[in-house]
């Protein structure tokens, strides 16, 4: 059965293992998935990642991060570009999360980057998600 939306599915397999205090989750690899991977490791969302195969499926391992009284430091991940509903902005309207504390992730013509990086670049895209 093939899937509807795999970003939704990758933000909320990380949400629910991050919740449920699990020390890593493992999703299907794509692409897509695998940039999103990388941002969070970049901005020390996550330890890291690992691209596993498994009887001929690969399989992006997230090694999920957590302060030191046990909560997750990733507070909250929210999909803002649905299937139904593309949300693009341009490099004048790109989305601050929480005052700049968060990180919204765009889609852009030089690939996935941050909207800090897409900002100094002076790209608009589509926002995929955001992450605080």
């Amino acid at each position: 059965m093939s899937m509807t939306d795999p970003i939704a599915d990758f933000l909320t397999r990380i949400r629910n293992a991050s919740r449920a205090k699990h020390p890593r989750v493992d999703i299907p690899a794509s692409k897509m998935k695998k940039e999103l991977a990388v941002i969070l490791a970049q901005e020390k969302f996550i330890k890291g990642y690992n691209i596993i195969e498994f009887e001929s499926r690969r399989f992006i391992r997230v090694l999920l991060k957590y302060q030191p009284d046990g909560q997750g430091v990733i507070a909250g991940l929210e999909r803002v570009s649905k299937p139904g509903r593309r949300v693009y902005v341009n490099k004048d309207n790109i989305p601050r999360v929480l005052n700049g504390l968060g990180v919204a992730v765009m889609s852009t013509s030089r690939g996935i980057l941050t909207d800090k990086m897409a900002k100094q670049q002076g790209l608009g895209g589509e926002v995929i998600c955001k992450i605080w």
